[in-house]
């Protein structure tokens, strides 16, 4: 296997990057500006040294407290869980929530060996427990793993602390038709419907 091959190999077992997709990223790489890709080489190497978990929530920070934690002006009583780090970036790029978050680093998946204690289920615990916390707002994905995760958690911290508990509204995309959902997805779509 020459170099060509080896990269390709690396970049097509990023998620998302098929084989093709991966030829074409080496194919541009070495057509490119040298100094860019000196410096996109640079960037990739230090990743991992400058981007790590923020103490407090979880999500993906070079400063510990992220700047999300340490913003005074966000809502310190919404607390918004997450699976995972990317998941805040994704919230935030809406515009919609002033909160603070809450990564747990995955799911409950038995079959996958994941359990409660796997997550970080009991940071969560703590940190709702200390009564600054009104509301947390379950926001897993709407998958059979992720509402297990909700309702384990919603269970905890209702027995455990007694905090309003909410789920994100999941249902019809917009501009989806209705023949091209699932049952599921409509019945989440009634059972979430709202007045307008």
């Amino acid at each position: 296997m020459n170099a060509l091959d080896e990269l390709t190999d690396s970049f097509s077992r990023l998620p998302g990057i098929g084989k093709k997709s991966a030829g074409r990223i080496v194919n541009y790489l070495l057509r490119a500006d040298r100094t860019y890709v000196q410096r996109f080489a640079l960037q990739l190497s230090g990743l991992q040294d400058r981007i790590k978990p923020c103490s407090v929530c979880g999500a993906w920070t070079e400063e510990d407290p992220c700047p999300i934690c340490s913003n005074p002006l966000r809502d310190h009583s919404l607390l918004c869980v997450v699976e995972q780090p990317q998941d805040v970036q994704t919230i935030e790029s809406s515009h919609e929530y002033g909160g603070l978050f809450h990564v747990l680093g995955g799911v409950i998946a038995p079959l996958d060996g994941i359990g409660p204690d796997q997550l970080s289920i009991a940071a969560l615990i703590k940190r709702v427990s200390d009564g600054a916390v009104k509301e947390v707002i379950l926001a897993t994905n709407p998958t059979v793993e992720g509402d297990t995760t909700a309702l384990y958690i919603q269970r905890l911290l209702v027995t455990q602390t007694g905090v309003k508990v909410t789920r994100l509204a999941s249902g019809l995309p917009v501009g989806g038709d209705l023949e091209y959902a699932d049952k599921l997805t409509l019945a989440r779509s009634f059972r979430g419907r709202t007045a307008f």
